[in-house]
């Protein structure tokens, strides 16, 4: 049986690492040291987990069992090629759209992905045990020990393949940062007639509600799936003064209208939204 993993470098000092570095020590795994460009942003990472040490260089990083790559897309492949890491140590990225491929060049070390399915900001308290973490690596050992790992962050740890992370990382994009873009739209428009954001707060969280007790599709409602046409002229001469948005509106438009088509949902009646 391959040796658990107890001590985690991590590269890279953004949104997912300032959450995840003080979960990984809160779950008893010493984080040796911080790695990132910004020399600032190390330090700062550094100092809120015990013993944490800094820096910028990446031939000199201290020994560990664990590198996670948590870093933007763009960077892993270079920084994880240029990275110097202790032989035969699991080295693991934490992308969604990125395969496990993209490590198979490192010599002497196990490659593997360790993706927490989640959204990361600062000032926002992360309950890490409802948090997927969605693994992968190259053999059942390198597995094993990232599993271990994950559970004790998570009660939500499965095996998710390179293809099926990447579909799973454009459904998150539909279904938090399309949908965060939107709301943003609602609260401008909703600005811009003088009322508050909060009025549409209930029409939110029943929303969001439905659609996660039900298949979304089946529970749409809206002057789209009526094809009221009336309103939806409305609706577009309303936006007159904001064309991205109104040229959003037409397509997400044409997009219910299509998928209640296709699915053959029927159009409710007398429904006000």
């Amino acid at each position: 049986m391959a040796a658990a993993l107890h001590t985690v470098v991590l590269l890279g000092a953004g949104r997912v690492a300032q959450h995840l570095g003080p979960a990984l020590a809160a779950a008893g795994y010493s984080v040796r040291h911080i790695w990132s460009r910004t020399a600032a942003s190390a330090a700062a990472l550094a100092g809120r987990l015990p013993g944490a040490t800094s820096g910028t260089s990446l031939i000199s990083l201290p020994a560990a069992d664990l590198y996670l790559l948590v870093l933007p897309d763009a960077a892993v492949a270079d920084v994880a090629g240029r990275a110097r890491f202790a032989a035969e140590a699991v080295v693991a990225h934490t992308a969604g759209a990125l395969p496990l491929a993209v490590l198979s060049g490192l010599p002497q070390v196990q490659a593997g992905v360790f993706y927490p399915l989640q959204t990361f900001s600062p000032g926002r308290v992360i309950d890490w045990r409802t948090v997927p973490l969605c693994l992968e690596a190259a053999d059942a050992a390198t597995y094993a020990r990232l599993e271990e790992v994950a559970r004790r962050l998570s009660h939500e740890v499965r095996p998710v393949d390179s293809a099926q992370r990447l579909h799973l990382h454009v459904a998150a994009v539909f279904a938090c940062n399309f949908t965060n873009h939107l709301l943003g739209i609602g609260h401008a428009l909703a600005t811009e007639a003088g009322l508050p954001f909060e009025l549409l707060h209930p029409l939110v969280q029943e929303t969001v509600s439905k659609a996660l007790a039900a298949p979304a599709f089946t529970v749409q409602t809206g002057p789209a799936l009526r094809h009221d046409a009336p309103t939806l002229a409305r609706h577009e001469q309303a936006l007159a003064g904001h064309a991205a948005w109104q040229q959003l509106y037409k397509l997400l438009t044409q997009s219910i209208q299509q998928a209640a088509a296709s699915s053959g949902v029927n159009k409710p009646d007398g429904s006000p939204l």
